[in-house]
């Protein structure tokens, strides 16, 4: 009898002790494991998921992860900061963590490197934690200054200048002028640039002609990561700057030194051919005299 009571008590204590551990240790963990894109774009929505691990513990009870929304970062509108499950029931269908996506919005005026954001990580049995990550931001968007640099009226040729005013280079560059009201073009209404390194500036032409107001042109690139992007800039044509310059002078006055001097050589010949015929005509009436 007493035998049977010692295996009983070794048997009730070799089953309460792995309950009687689980319940004194709830460690949870997490970690960002992706982000798109990447880096990140200030201004533009990036996609962040975490993972919580140690959630196959039961006595952890109910499980929270709130990400806190402060800078460079703001929560996507109608999405919940908090992500929750009950611990223990999750793991039987998924395994030892669970995920938590949220979309966010990088603040406009982040800067470029690596930024860290927080989170609230929490269960019934254990106390509020803080938890830090990084996201990597890095502004591979581009802006330009586009002016008029000429407008040639005899050709109907208008030529625009295009500066790169962002830190980042781009590709395949692309110009496209749509129907409006203040520009009439004529051929193809799309140029093609190529690339354009940082600060570096370069001019491209369109047939047309133009009227004074705004013109207005969409921008087409391809950023330092790949991606095509497009813009739009208004230009704003003045027909005053573009009139009573010296070239278009000295082109009116070579026009004008032409004409005075055919008119010149024109009264060379009629006075040299009238000369010739009056000499013709006296030698002629000296002979007949002289027949006589």
């Amino acid at each position: 009898m007493k035998e049977r009571v010692i295996i009983f008590m070794i048997l009730l204590l070799v089953s309460i002790t792995p309950v009687f551990a689980e319940t004194q240790s709830c460690t949870l963990s997490a970690s960002l494991v992706n982000q798109d894109p990447y880096p990140a774009i200030p201004g533009e929505s990036v996609k962040l998921v975490f993972q919580i691990d140690g959630v196959s513990n039961p006595s952890c009870g109910k499980v929270e992860f709130t990400l806190i929304e402060s800078y460079p970062i703001k929560i996507e509108e109608g999405t919940s900061a908090t992500t929750s499950i009950n611990s223990g029931v999750f793991v039987r269908n998924y395994g030892d963590f669970f995920l938590a996506p949220y979309t966010v919005i990088i603040d406009k005026n982040a800067l470029d490197g690596q930024s860290q954001i927080e989170a609230f990580l929490n269960s019934d049995t254990s106390s509020n934690q803080i938890v830090d990550f990084e996201i990597n931001i890095e502004d591979s968007r581009a802006d330009f200054e586009v002016s008029i640099k000429d407008y040639v009226q005899d050709k109907k040729e208008i030529t625009f200048e295009i500066l790169n005013i962002a830190e980042s280079d781009i590709e395949s560059l692309t110009i496209e002028i749509k129907k409006q009201e203040n520009i009439l073009l004529k051929g193809s209404n799309r140029n093609i640039i190529g690339s354009l390194d940082s600060n570096e500036d370069t001019t491209f032409s369109f047939e047309a002609t133009p009227k004074e107001g705004d013109i207005i042109l969409d921008i087409y690139y391809t950023d330092k990561t790949g991606v095509r992007r497009n813009l739009e800039k208004t230009v704003n044509y003045d027909p005053t700057y573009f009139v009573d310059r010296a070239r278009d002078q000295n082109g009116q006055n070579s026009f004008i030194y032409w004409i005075i001097g055919i008119i010149i050589l024109i009264t060379l010949f009629w006075w040299w051919g009238r000369k010739n015929k009056h000499a013709g005509h006296h030698k002629n009436s000296t002979t007949s005299r002289k027949r006589r």
